[in-house]
């Protein structure tokens, strides 16, 4: 039997992370009660001297740290490739660098993958503006394969900061392309062309910084070159036909030209739903 507890996680660090909010995403990865055989943090660009002090004292302190360092800023999908191909273990689960990990986020999704047989087990997680121990919102995915699936043809269903994944599946499927934003749709997709079997935790297992800040760069009218370039993928990997991608492009693209106002509504109403008992959050 393989074993689901070989696994790196996968930090990429750019320099608009605040030193703090890094701080605190390194030490809920020390906290996981299964610890990662490797800690990949991939340094996207010059970083701050504050940044670099806390990736010091944390690669003093945690076992299996290794620093992939990139001269200039090239984004999510540059760093993200270069963190995968840097790793060496059969998993990899993906941290933002300024989100928290819920101690036993590796332990409950290693236990899902060894129990389902899954190459890919994300989870629904937190959101919170500012203080992760009084998050605002829940953001949840399906959970089967088969909803998995017939999500993929029109939205990402899955939480990229919260996944775990085979890492010899996505190398096959291509990695990371080499885009600043959806760059894990794009790799969920060819994932599942190639035949990975996907499932997702009902728990929230990730507390992610969320905030109108974030919601206001998926909404940027750049975008919509980048949705039309998506489509596109998503065709030739087969998971769509000319009619989807032209719904799609007609309802993604309308969405993004909305006012902040609307979207941030639409999002709270299809996308995320409130938090209801924050006793449930325990760190």
């Amino acid at each position: 039997m393989e074993d689901v507890d070989d696994i790196a996680v996968l930090l990429p660090v750019h320099a608009g992370v605040a030193a703090e909010h890094l701080a605190a995403a390194l030490s809920s990865i020390s906290a996981q009660t299964l610890l990662p055989r490797e800690v990949i943090v991939v340094e996207d660009g010059p970083l701050s001297a504050d940044q670099l002090r806390v990736l010091d004292r944390f690669a003093q302190s945690q076992p299996g740290v290794r620093r992939v360092k990139l001269a200039t800023n090239g984004g999510a999908g540059v760093a993200n490739q270069a963190g995968l191909l840097a790793a060496t273990t059969t998993w990899i689960a993906k941290a933002d660098s300024d989100d928290i990990l819920m101690p036993r986020r590796l332990e409950l999704q290693a236990a899902a993958l060894r129990e389902s047989g899954a190459d890919l087990c994300g989870s629904a997680m937190w959101e919170f503006d500012s203080d992760p121990d009084h998050p605002t919102r829940v953001r949840g995915n399906p959970t089967t394969h088969d909803d998995i699936a017939r999500r993929m043809r029109f939205n990402n269903p899955i939480n990229h900061p919260t996944v775990v994944y085979r890492r010899s599946l996505a190398l096959e499927a291509g990695g990371y392309p080499t885009m600043r934003f959806m760059q894990d749709y794009d790799l969920f997709a060819r994932m599942l062309a190639h035949g990975a079997k996907m499932s997702n935790l009902e728990e929230p297992l990730v507390c992610f910084r969320a905030g109108d800040a974030m919601r206001e760069r998926r909404a940027a009218r750049g975008f919509l070159s980048l949705e039309v370039d998506l489509q596109r993928r998503l065709r030739s990997y087969g998971l769509i036909g000319p009619l989807a991608m032209t719904r799609n492009l007609l309802i993604r693209g309308t969405f993004r030209l909305l006012p902040q106002r609307v979207i941030k509504v639409a999002y709270e109403r299809f996308l995320s739903r409130p938090v209801i008992d924050e006793n449930k959050v325990s760190r």
